[in-house]
């Protein structure tokens, strides 16, 4: 993880600017962040000492289960917030979040901010309006899965997970995370690269078309 400083501090708190998002001023004590691809954002169980706003990236969210079973349960992206349900409840078992690219977020100490932030209206209000969509989004990635072939989720799991044209994810998570069989998973994979859409390059896949996904992936997000 690489915390910005000085100069380059300054100039990405000027061109990514969230002080619209609260009542009181936050830049005095609010850290830039960058982590790399694979590098864990919060360990899981350990809970935040912030709130972290998503400017640049993507990450992921995996929950340990009492077999030992790590599975995928969810996806960050830009404009998301970390640690909102941490601030939120004094008693709450935190997820591991993992960078899935590179991710710049800003960073504010709950030592600093927690009772502002909890009296803030403004920031309340997007933050109402944040976890609504969130559960909202969180329900449909179920009915999907009744819904939709398995190509049209394959295609939007592997635009969510890429990085830099490269899908890389492990078969395994990406079977439990779409409740299909590793069979099913390979062949449309297969049918993938045949249509030219992904080629494989040893255990990875570089995307060719990425219109053709994004139209496949499409599909469910205009359901």
């Amino acid at each position: 993880m690489e915390i910005y400083k000085g100069e380059k501090k300054r100039i990405y708190l000027e061109n990514h600017s969230i002080a619209h998002r609260f009542s009181f001023q936050i830049e005095e004590f609010l850290e830039v962040r960058e982590y790399k691809r694979d590098e864990w954002i919060i360990q899981e169980g350990n809970r935040p000492d912030y709130l972290f706003y998503v400017t640049e990236g993507k990450a992921k969210i995996y929950v340990t289960h009492q077999n030992g079973k790590v599975s995928l349960i969810n996806f960050i992206n830009a404009h998301d917030y970390i640690g909102e349900m941490e601030l939120l409840n004094d008693v709450y078992y935190t997820k591991g979040i993992q960078a899935s690219t590179k991710t710049v977020c800003f960073a504010l100490p709950f030592s600093r901010y927690r009772t502002k932030l909890l009296e803030d209206t403004k920031f309340l209000r997007e933050l109402t309006t944040f976890l609504s969509l969130k559960a909202t989004l969180m329900a449909a990635k179920y009915s999907q899965s009744l819904a939709f072939p398995l190509e049209n989720r394959l295609a939007d799991f592997i635009l969510q997970t890429s990085d830099k044209g490269v899908y890389l994810e492990k078969h395994v998570i990406v079977c439990d995370y779409l409740g299909v069989s590793y069979r099913h998973l390979l062949h449309v994979l297969t049918q993938f690269c045949e249509k030219g859409y992904l080629q494989k390059e040893g255990r990875n896949y570089s995307i060719k078309n990425q219109q053709a996904l994004y139209e496949l992936a499409e599909a469910i997000k205009n359901k």
